[in-house]
């Protein structure tokens, strides 16, 4: 079993230093950039050589972590415990998160190494990127166009049950899109009815990535707010019951209490 942090919780270390290209950048985000895109390129050419396993891509995302670390990012991570738990004990998963960069879903496949292999619930347009829509479909992800609510509810509801009877462990974002702040009334009860159908249980995460900001021409690589800490919380997965709803309201509750915690420890409440 893959598991690239040991205990429960993991936090950058004080004494960590920024790679020196990228101190020789200042506050600008170049480097990071292009050793992101690095990694993309070395990821495209394993698909092309047929050794884009579900391992390799844990490897990859956990790469990306230690590049963020050495580009100032410090990471706070906690319940690591319950997805080294759920590895062991070989269960399949319906992650359900909130959704605020593109940093999440590029980390996802590491920090969720022990549930190997993970897939995704995805808009349409990622897979259009030149360099990284072959990656993102790598992953064999359930992809919705966004136009026909019906039809995507289909889409991830058949597909994602699929998936999870065949062990894989599905990430889905409720929000229709990424917040800075989370806002329980646009969090929707998808993932748990998926959860429920599937037979499987939810496991909550919250995060906080706005580290990595949202850019105005290429919305994937806006600036990186270094002074940022950034946050996941894995939470203890839950049964779905009959009609979903505990689950559901376990789910934002753990979100909501994490997402407010983490917003007045930033403004020195």
């Amino acid at each position: 079993m893959l598991n690239f942090f040991n205990g429960d919780t993991y936090d950058t270390p004080d004494d960590m230093q920024r790679l020196l290209l990228d101190r020789l950048v200042g506050s600008g985000r170049a480097h990071f950039v292009a050793r992101y895109a690095s990694v993309m390129i070395r990821a495209r050419l394993l698909i092309v050589q047929g050794k884009n396993t579900p391992a390799a891509r844990a490897r990859r995302a956990y790469q990306i972590v230690r590049l963020i670390e050495g580009c100032g990012g410090r990471f706070h991570l906690s319940g690591l415990s319950h997805v080294a738990q759920a590895g062991n004990e070989g269960e399949t998963l319906l992650i359900v998160a909130n959704h605020m960069s593109s940093m999440e879903g590029g980390l996802f496949p590491g920090l969720l190494a022990p549930l190997t292999p993970v897939s995704f619930v995805i808009k349409q347009s990622l897979l259009k990127y030149p360099i990284f829509g072959p990656v993102i479909a790598s992953f064999n992800p359930i992809v919705v166009g966004r136009r026909n609510p019906r039809e995507d509810l289909q889409t991830v509801m058949t597909q994602g049950q699929a998936l999870l009877e065949q062990g894989v462990s599905v990430v889905i974002f409720p929000q229709s899109t990424r917040a800075a702040r989370f806002d329980p009334e646009q969090f929707n009860s998808l993932g748990v009815k998926l959860a429920r159908r599937a037979g499987v249980r939810v496991m909550p995460v919250a995060l906080k990535t706005d580290f990595w900001g949202n850019g105005r021409l290429v919305r994937d690589f806006g600036p990186l707010h270094r002074e940022r800490p950034i946050f996941f919380a894995f939470g203890e997965p839950v049964a779905v019951d009959n009609n979903g709803r505990f689950a559901h309201q376990y789910t934002v509750d753990f979100i909501r209490s994490h997402t407010e915690r983490w917003q007045k420890m930033e403004i020195g409440d």
